[in-house]
């Protein structure tokens, strides 16, 4: 539905502000309101009972993080906008997710207010913090009945400035009082600033952690929720569409959503890295590669890849490339730790790569001369992606950072990021024989970097060729 045409209300009715006219492509249509509904909407409603508001459970860590915003930027003025709502189709709006930034540094997961804006104004010993978002219009204003994009009438009750303020422990004003300044800084349009607050979530706090463990732990039950539903999935013409509707459904039931757009690339498909069509049959006899996120209402997300033989078996050449693509995900994981080098996880898992397709003779040079850095790279034909990123309320997180702090970057406690080797011999290519062409293989799992070591969040879905028989068997039986 859209916003319709509003009559202008006679001295006698309550105070109606105007509300914004809707495109003239909709204007076929805009219906006038009667006078009868003019005259009565807005009497005849009960008082608002205020939900009793208490502070949220990321109001301390999003203080502590402006904190630590603030002493990189002292005496400017930082703005940090949540976004607005973008349009998906005439009248239709994606639904809303607020910038990584704003929700970092607020605290302020799903329910965030499109348009709000959260400003670090200087002090003499830091900043203070406003969140500027719309409050919650009187019902003798025409925003309550008429306006489709942010009426309360048409799209439930906003959060009122108060409660706001006691959920996240920050100082609100009504959104028309925001104001930009000469010298401000703002996130996407200053790079010093849109560097800093990616480089601030490279270390995760506590809370940031637990948000993690929860949504890989609910990604593990959708995970749970495909195998189980496998004879489903293979009998629906459309099988990866049936796999993404399955993880769907438990991204909405346990968490916002998906962290990204599923793949669900079964046969020939497991061989296109970001393949999100997902349009295909599951047959028997190929696998299916499956890399899905639940992301938790804090809009932490978590990033787990597992490939399965449809038929419940691997056949031998499949067992081969999964296992290789298992052994360099366990050496990528031995070389992760404190001290080491991001750049070192993913050579740790391109020279097992390296090794093993040299092997197998696919390369026309040695593993050594592959893994040369100025004249190699023979094998990344087969593995053109990273092993690694950083992951946390974004699931390629902290992707405006320095390099010298990310991929030249030291691993440090608190980091969580992916390790995700994978193996792709496309339908089509003729420099491997027959029997493996069309098949693709990646594991992926989330690892927090602890002082003692790494830790693999997403341990618990089975990983070895062994664990995912017995578990497609278990669950699909």
């Amino acid at each position: 539905m859209s916003t319709s045409d509003v009559e202008t209300a006679t001295p006698e009715q309550p105070p109606l502000s105007e509300p914004t006219e809707a495109p003239e492509e909709n204007a076929n249509r805009r219906q006038p309101f009667p006078r009868g509904f003019l005259d009565t909407i807005s009497a005849g409603w009960a008082e608002r009972s205020e939900v009793a508001a208490s502070p949220g459970p990321q109001a301390a860590a999003a203080s502590a993080r402006r904190a630590r915003l603030s002493e990189q930027f002292p005496g400017r003025r930082l703005v940090i906008p949540a976004g607005s709502l973008k349009q998906r189709s005439n009248d239709t709006d994606y639904p809303f997710r607020a910038h990584t930034a704003f929700s970092h540094l607020t605290g302020w997961g799903a329910d965030a207010v499109p348009d709000s804006v959260l400003v670090l104004d200087p002090t003499g010993n830091g900043h203070d913090a406003t969140l500027y978002l719309r409050d919650r219009a009187d019902r003798t204003s025409a925003e309550f009945y008429a306006d489709a994009a942010v009426g309360e009438f048409w799209i439930g009750p906003r959060p009122s400035l108060s409660a706001v303020a006691i959920e996240l422990g920050v100082a609100t004003e009504h959104l028309e009082r925001v104001e930009l300044r000469a010298g401000d800084l703002v996130v996407d349009a200053d790079a010093d600033l849109t560097r800093a607050v990616s480089e601030l979530r490279l270390v995760k706090d506590e809370v940031e952690i637990e948000q993690m463990r929860l949504a890989v732990a609910a990604t593990a039950r959708g995970f749970d929720d495909i195998v189980a539903d496998l004879p489903r999935i293979i009998a629906t013409p459309r099988g990866e569409r049936a796999v993404e509707g399955v993880f769907h459904r438990r991204a909405r039931t346990d968490g916002n959503g998906e962290g990204y757009d599923t793949i669900a690339a079964s046969g020939p498909h497991a061989c296109y890295l970001h393949w999100t069509r997902n349009d295909g049959a599951v047959v028997p006899g190929d696998l299916i590669l499956i890399d899905a996120g639940v992301e938790v209402d804090s809009l932490y997300t978590a990033d787990i890849t597992r490939t399965l033989p449809v038929s419940g078996r691997f056949t031998d050449i499949q067992r081969r490339v999964y296992e290789t693509v298992r052994e360099a995900a366990d050496t990528a994981f031995a070389a992760a730790r404190p001290g080491a080098t991001f750049r070192s996880v993913h050579e740790a898992a391109m020279g097992v790569i390296a090794r093993r397709v040299a092997e197998w003779g696919l390369l026309p040079v040695t593993a050594e001369e592959a893994l040369d850095g100025d004249r190699g790279g023979q094998h990344r034909r087969y593995m053109v992606h990273g092993t690694s990123h950083h992951l946390g309320i974004d699931v390629h997180d902290c992707a405006q950072a320095r390099r010298e702090m990310y991929y030249d970057g030291v691993l440090e406690a608190g980091m969580v990021f992916t390790i995700e080797p994978g193996l792709y011999f496309q339908i089509d290519d003729l420099t491997v024989p027959a029997e493996y062409r069309g098949i693709g293989v990646r594991i992926e799992d989330d690892i927090l970097m602890t002082a003692d070591g790494p830790v693999n969040l997403s341990a618990g879905i089975p990983r070895t060729a062994d664990e995912v028989e017995a578990w497609i068997a278990r669950l699909a039986s």
